[in-house]
């Protein structure tokens, strides 16, 4: 059993301690629901205490019953653990976002949530293992005031206690710039794509800066990530020359470079595994990668987007390069 080191949330002024690495569950695309909750079983029994889920992955239920079982054990308590939920785009309406938290602590059999995100800032909802090219017919780009709207919900479930802490997800600066002037609670993180061929240095900093938490998805390149995310040009980041070198020097695999980066940088990388989450966990805890290769790695970036959401897009967007504001702001109708 390893002692996780945990970094601090700046939680509506308070301080709230967060693990610096956990597990994550998106697999819904390739590997079965079931699989998941025993992978997630395993990773907390290996000393995992944060669980990074949702409820479009489609298998919070399952991994409730892990939760359920594993606290009647009494080995572990639920405040021991810290678990994320997320809100999905179909529930960004007026009294959904209550509703959608309802059944994310049903499913996950638990009273709270310790942060809760909001997964996208559209609400552009798409089915689980659509194609690249899927469109809904009522897609719509950002709206501050209906990004807002959902958000109050979400402060609502902050006073409830239903959740300890509240967050966003994949938000650009832009976004941020919009929303933040005008959250009565400020996101206590940020969850994102980041890993060594795409490290967001900018965006990192931002959320940094202003003591919102980074969490990064994909930290080491999601492989196993859908074929609507994959175009030609994209570069694994376990590829990398440089990764395949550090990873020589440590004698481990390149994945476990990605990790070792994420970790000592500062953001929380939220690695999903059915068989390696073990190694995931030990590699932070020894054998730390030096100043130069840090910055080798730094210098290596390839700004290279892999989770592009193109099923998100809506009518008159140029491409799924409009949902991330690449001109520096607010993409609309006709970009």
């Amino acid at each position: 059993m390893f002692k996780i080191p945990t970094k601090i949330l700046n939680n509506n002024g308070e301080k709230m301690e967060i693990p610096c690495i956990g597990l994550g569950t998106f697999g819904s695309d390739s590997v079965k629901p079931e699989q998941v909750a025993n992978a997630v079983k395993g990773a907390i029994e290996a000393g995992y205490r944060l669980i990074d889920c949702a409820a479009v992955y489609g298998n919070e239920d399952q991994i409730g019953k892990v939760f359920s079982e594993v606290f009647e054990g009494g080995k572990i308590k639920r405040e021991e653990l810290f678990i994320i939920s997320k809100v999905w785009n179909n529930m960004h309406g007026r009294g959904d976002v209550l509703l959608s938290c309802a059944k994310t602590l049903r499913d996950l059999q638990i009273d709270y949530v310790d942060l809760f995100l909001v997964h996208w800032p559209v609400p552009n909802h798409h089915a689980p293992g659509v194609l690249g090219d899927a469109r809904i017919p009522d897609a719509r780009p950002f709206f501050t005031e209906e990004y807002m709207a959902c958000w109050r919900q979400m402060e609502r479930l902050y006073d409830m206690g239903l959740v300890k802490s509240i967050g966003m997800s994949n938000m650009t600066i832009p976004k941020l710039e919009a929303v933040l002037p005008l959250c009565r609670i400020k996101p206590a993180a940020h969850e994102f794509e980041i890993h060594p061929a795409f490290q967001q240095e900018e965006l990192y900093n931002y959320c940094v800066e202003r003591d919102i938490t980074p969490i990064g998805y994909c930290p080491i390149g999601s492989p196993g990530r859908p074929e609507r995310d994959r175009t030609p040009e994209d570069i694994a980041a376990t590829e990398m020359p440089e990764i395949v070198e550090i990873a020589k020097a440590h004698n481990i695999h390149p994945a476990l470079v990605c990790i070792k980066w994420a970790y000592q940088r500062g953001q929380i990388p939220i690695p999903f595994s059915v068989n390696n989450y073990k190694s995931n966990l030990e590699c932070i805890l020894s054998d730390p990668l030096t100043a130069d290769e840090m910055e080798k790695i730094r210098k290596a970036d390839k700004n290279c987007r892999l989770i592009k959401g193109q099923v998100l897009i809506w009518p008159g967007a140029k491409g799924w390069q409009s949902l991330w504001d690449e001109d520096g702001f607010i993409c609309g109708w006709n970009d």
